[in-house]
């Protein structure tokens, strides 16, 4: 770590002042604003956000994460720490530099520090969410999979500690899906907020559906969702059609390849 980076916690009292995921001004963004509110709903039960802050570059970096038995995924993880997410770089200049690697680093010390039984953490190739490889290199192993593409990995620090998992109902939580479109999102991810308005505003307008929109209240009901990703999935007639936030436009050209655009 050089001179110019540091790794600071993110408290009720201070993260107002760093602002979360690129967004800075509470009074203009209300996705930071509900990030806040959950933030300090979560801090008293083990929620740890730590933030990469650059003198140079300002903030360029976080990992989140929180006991297994809050997560915002659906999985079993009680006894471990789980990871919600972690990303290095506004700048090009801060990637490929370890940060990652230092950050995940403090979350296995903090672990350790509180005898939990290891670190967990979802991943994915894409947006939104990190894919394995720099966990691999840590030492985590695949503990589970969940459909189309998740991998749930986890670092032991007992090997024969029982390994976290999936629900294994997470398919047939769809069931409570199946007639029209549904979107579910949580404050965890500041950027479930953008774009959904008109995503609802578009489905009724141009696809005449209307839309059942579900704001999770809690990590019970985060952990019952139909998708891995678990804060935010977007549900046409029982079918998951997108696993993390999307822009209308994408979600249009979802619907219009379905064939579901009306023809009136």
């Amino acid at each position: 770590m050089n001179d110019d980076i540091q790794i600071i916690d993110l408290t009720p009292e201070n993260i107002a002042d760093y602002g979360v995921c690129g967004y800075k001004d509470a009074g203009k963004h209300k996705e930071l604003r509900n990030k806040i509110a959950w933030f300090n709903n979560y801090y008293a039960k083990g929620l740890k956000i730590k933030a990469l802050i650059s003198k140079k570059g300002g903030y360029q970096g976080m990992i989140e994460y929180i006991p297994g038995k809050f997560a915002h995924r659906p999985v079993n993880a009680e006894g471990y720490m789980f990871i919600h997410c972690i990303f290095v770089g506004f700048n090009k200049e801060f990637k490929g530099k370890g940060y990652a690697s230092a950050l995940i680093d403090e979350c296995i010390k903090d672990t350790k520090m509180q005898k939990m039984q290891g670190v967990a953490v979802v991943t994915r190739k894409g947006s939104f969410m990190a894919n394995n490889e720099i966990f691999l290199k840590k030492g985590f192993e695949i503990a589970d999979k969940a459909k189309p593409d998740f991998d749930l990995l986890a670092i032991k620090f007992d090997k024969a500690s029982t390994p976290p998992g999936f629900k294994p109902d997470i398919l047939d939580n769809l069931n409570d899906y199946k007639t029209g479109l549904t979107i579910i999102r949580s404050p965890q991810c500041p950027y479930t907020e953008k774009n959904v308005n008109a995503i609802i505003e578009s489905a009724e307008k141009k696809f005449k559906l209307k839309t059942s929109l579900i704001d999770l209240k809690d990590s019970e009901q985060a952990q019952k969702v139909p998708c891995a990703f678990g804060t935010f999935c977007i549900i046409y007639n029982g079918e998951i059609i997108s696993y993390h936030p999307i822009s209308n436009t994408r979600f249009e050209n979802i619907l219009t390849k379905m064939g579901s655009i009306n023809k009136d």
